[in-house]
């Protein structure tokens, strides 16, 4: 039980999130808006393979590549991680 992280709430992933998108596609998090598309910020399949990889790096879940397209934005992405998360620690 003490490896485990603590849960995030959906504004921490958020934040989190925010940090890597920046990281994947070198802008401040500053320029980043969590309601634009992920493809609008110039991010090509090997950045999107690295997010996603720290994704499920970093809460223990295993993404299907359709979950990208559904929750194609930051805002929407924190706000399914969260219920994830939320589902997990419940069950």
């Amino acid at each position: 039980m003490a490896d485990r992280e603590p849960v995030m709430s959906e504004s921490e992933i958020l934040g989190w999130l925010t940090e890597r998108l920046g990281t994947q596609v070198s802008l401040p998090i500053s320029q980043i808006n969590p309601d634009v598309p992920y493809v609008e910020y110039g991010l090509d399949s090997v950045a999107a393979l690295g997010l996603f990889g720290d994704i499920e790096e970093k809460f223990g879940l295993v993404l299907d590549p359709s979950v990208a397209l559904e929750y194609s934005t930051l805002a929407l992405m924190a706000a399914f991680l969260a219920a994830e998360r939320s589902e997990v620690v419940h069950s």
